[in-house]
């Protein structure tokens, strides 16, 4: 197990305690199995709401303000100003 690499519950939920590795290669909670014992995730394993969870913000579109549309040109025809049509 590297040091220093941050290990999640399947919720997101950072885990800070002991851990332990299984025969098959996981990584579960606990310096030694019990019941209570939880299987843990690195980051780039969890799912996109786990990481959301684990991360706020964590795959947010660019959050740049909206272009405001142009004032008219003086004189320009706009849709409020637009001359209706006679029938």
């Amino acid at each position: 197990m590297a040091k220093g690499v941050k290990h999640y519950k399947r919720d997101g939920t950072e885990y800070t305690g002991g851990t332990h590795k299984m025969p098959n290669g996981e990584v579960h909670s606990g310096k030694t199995h019990g019941k209570t014992s939880v299987k843990l995730f690195h980051f780039e394993d969890l799912s996109k709401t786990a990481k959301e969870k684990a991360m706020p913000g964590y795959g947010m579109k660019s959050t740049k303000p909206k272009k405001k549309p142009a004032m008219p040109v003086r004189g320009q025809r706009t849709m409020t100003n637009r001359k209706k049509k006679k029938k």
